[in-house]
């Protein structure tokens, strides 16, 4: 009877194992179901039984979110709102007061107003700090306070803000902005153009065609085209521009996939514009995504020379997927690969440190692939330029100083102590890179290298105290010596630190139209590229 029962219980439970396991995707969607009921469940009861009231959309919006950050960065979860931003930024246009904001903690800050726009003709400045907007107080609004700025066309809104420590209060009627995706285009000498291409929004490619066709009316022969700090955008867009400069019919990207539908191959669907006029494009650290399908493509086929500094190393793709309610999530769906089949994705999310933070691929590992006519470049770890530019090296030092604010602050108080009217004139000299040094000292600013933290976690080792009293005094005046060293590494990169200050400068100025008058003559990677072009042979060897 035992035996019996047994043979009965046993059947069903293998039969139910090969349903479960016959395919990963239903063995999934068990996993997925039972999952979520747990989650409803004490989503429910925590509604029902905690002791406060609960938002419930605003408790279940960071349980989204925080589920994702265990993810990349690229896969977000999206609001209404964050889908009406996501629209407004791949379209170009929106109505608001026509400036660049960023929320710290309690308060807004202005960090550049357009020309021409509602936030500039009331007078703000970058590095305003916007305190109030209508009747709420930015330290009490939990959500995105720039939201608040954007409004109907022709709407007022009144802003209290904060300026070198003076409050001040101003009325602005919102009006329509466009974003251009080429905000500049001129001549660098009688045979060079040069186009900017600040971002990938829907404008992106028709805008670059236009200003190619017009400089080539103008006599331009070859070309400069600045992707730095272009983070990137549309795909088909990256696909578009590279088509104004190879045939009709190339691949210019691959993705790949878990899920097929994701795996495509993407071609140049247009007429070229030109495929012979000489090119050079312009990257550094903050071209990302579809700067680097670009300049990547335009290297593997041999077509442009890339000048500059490595760039972000963003290989991934991302598409928004409609949820209920308007929400959207916007999910990282494959890699990509450039026509010579390298993905330059840099960070590795997959696989995470002792603190949580993705692993960035070791250049010893990076793969060589080869170009159409054979020359040898690299996965891994973003495009690296075919013609370095010193000044645009990037590195731990600068990047925690412009990621904490603080070149940006000095340059607020630089702007309300200093004339600069001439931009022609302008240089920062060696005692106002002094005077930023003393200032960096003030501030207190701090950061942790890495060395830094593989020293303090040997430091807390039990085996530590094996070494005797010396070895841990030693070892103290290191850490303490690397500290004290930090303030003096800005010597090592005063060329680069001072490009950043003098960029900073010249924008507060004289806006960023006046930014890309100035790099015509004075910027140094575009000074580089002008050069290569005229030396037609050293061009030719680089793409040889």
């Amino acid at each position: 009877m035992k035996k019996i029962f047994r043979k009965r219980i046993v059947i069903p439970v293998l039969a139910v194992g090969m349903l479960f396991t016959a395919t990963s995707f239903k063995n999934d969607f068990f996993e997925i179901a039972k999952q979520i009921e747990i989650f409803t469940t004490l989503f429910k009861e925590l509604n029902m039984n905690y002791v406060d009231e609960i938002n419930p959309a605003r408790l279940m919006d960071g349980a989204i979110k925080e589920m994702l950050d265990n993810l990349d960065p690229y896969t977000v979860y999206m609001n209404e709102q964050d889908v009406e931003d996501y629209r407004i930024k791949n379209s170009g246009e929106y109505s608001g007061i026509g400036a660049v904001v960023r929320s710290y903690h309690d308060k807004l800050l202005i960090v550049e107003p357009y020309k021409g726009y509602p936030a500039d003709e009331a007078g703000l400045k970058a590095g305003d700090e916007i305190i109030q907007i209508g009747d709420i107080r930015i330290a009490d609004f939990k959500d995105d306070a720039g939201e608040l700025l954007k409004g109907t066309i022709n709407s007022s809104v009144d802003i209290t803000y904060r300026r070198q420590g003076k409050t001040a209060k101003t009325t602005l009627t919102r009006k329509e902005i466009e974003v251009d995706a080429v905000p500049f285009y001129g001549k660098i000498n009688d045979n060079t153009g040069y186009i900017v291409l600040s971002r990938f929004n829907r404008k992106a490619a028709s805008q670059t065609k236009e200003a190619l066709e017009d400089l080539k009316s103008k006599g331009v022969q070859q070309l400069v085209l600045d992707l730095r700090g272009n983070p990137g955008g549309l795909l088909t867009e990256a696909i578009d521009i590279t088509n104004l400069f190879v045939p009709k019919g190339e691949t210019i990207v691959t993705t790949k996939s878990k899920v097929k539908k994701f795996n495509q191959e993407f071609r140049t669907r247009k007429d070229p514009v030109d495929t012979e006029i000489p090119l050079v494009i312009l990257i550094n650290g903050r071209s990302a995504s579809a700067s680097e399908i670009v300049a990547g493509a335009l290297q593997d086929m041999d077509r442009a020379v890339v000048v500059g500094a490595r760039s972000f190393g963003k290989g991934l793709v991302q598409r928004p997927l409609k949820l209920t309610y308007g929400t959207q999530l916007k999910v990282t769906i494959s890699r990509y690969y450039t026509p010579s089949g390298r993905c330059i994705q840099a960070m590795d999310y997959a696989h995470r440190d002792e603190n949580g933070n993705a692993v960035r691929t070791d250049a010893s590992r990076y793969n060589a692939f080869k170009t159409r006519k054979g020359r040898t470049v690299y996965d891994g770890g973003g495009i690296t330029p075919d013609l370095e530019v010193k000044v645009l090296r990037q590195n731990t030092l600068i990047q925690e100083l412009l990621n904490n604010q603080v070149v940006f602050n000095y340059v607020t108080d630089y702007y309300y102590s200093h004339q600069v009217n001439d931009p022609e004139k302008f240089s920062f000299s060696e005692a106002d890179y002094k005077d930023f040094k003393n200032y960096v000292s003030r501030t207190g600013f701090h950061y942790e290298t890495e060395v830094e933290k593989l020293l303090k976690k040997a430091g807390a080792n039990e085996e530590m105290e094996l070494f005797g009293a010396q070895v841990q005094e030693d070892y103290s005046v290191l850490l303490e010596d690397i500290s004290n060293s930090k303030i003096a590494a800005l010597d090592n990169y005063k060329d680069e630190l001072t490009k950043e200050i003098e960029d900073e400068i010249i924008k507060r100025y004289f806006y960023r139209e006046g930014l890309y008058d100035y790099y015509l003559s004075h910027d140094e990677a575009i000074v580089s590229a002008s050069s290569l072009l005229k030396n037609r042979t050293k061009y030719n060897a680089l793409l040889k």
